[in-house]
């Protein structure tokens, strides 16, 4: 009997204890897949409604302070809804000097994302929930030092080494739909 009440308070414990971590435990195992998975070589432009057509490349260009400007500037109207190019962890949701309202997603092969002048968050976008490719995150603003500037998100890719230009893998998922409708056979 003694066996048995001990095997019992011994399931209990791991149930509760289980139910209660099971939450940090799912966030480290898809933290550790995200990081394994191979880094996008395209993406989808980050602001609904925007054709890669419309983007400019705006990487290292002059700004204040003797700073160069390590994203690409995607103008929209304001309100319009800013989605996750990839999927992953949003790590950020909050303010910063420069980017004023602003929210960072972990994505595949461990690099981080960067959405900048905000005019608001998506109702339920937390740190540390899950999201899939194409989540509304938030919308196009001018916060932070894009204050009284046309409206427009930053967007910057991090990548182990510091920042990457975003606009060579905007235009490749612009390349990789053409080709892929140029293989399609005509009906």
């Amino acid at each position: 009997m003694r066996f048995f009440l001990r095997a019992l308070v011994v399931a209990v414990v791991l149930t509760v204890g289980y139910i209660f971590l099971e939450p940090t435990i799912d966030r480290a195992l898809y933290t550790m897949r995200l990081a394994a998975m191979p880094k996008p070589e395209a993406l989808p432009v980050p602001v609904e409604g925007v054709k890669t057509r419309a983007l400019r490349d705006t990487w290292n260009g002059a700004r204040s302070e003797g700073r160069k400007h390590q994203g690409i500037d995607i103008f929209a109207k304001r309100g319009t809804p800013v989605i996750s190019s990839t999927e992953g962890i949003v790590m950020q949701v909050g303010t910063n000097r420069l980017g004023g309202l602003v929210v960072w997603v972990m994505g595949p092969g461990r690099q981080r994302h960067y959405y900048a002048h905000l005019d608001g968050y998506a109702e339920d976008v937390e740190v540390g929930m899950r999201i899939e490719a194409g989540r509304v995150l938030g919308y196009v603003g001018d916060t932070g030092n894009a204050k009284g500037t046309p409206p427009h998100l930053h967007y910057g890719v991090y990548d182990i080494g510091g920042a990457i230009n975003p606009f060579p893998l905007l235009r490749a998922n612009t390349d990789a739909v053409a080709a892929a409708n140029k293989e399609k056979p005509k009906s």
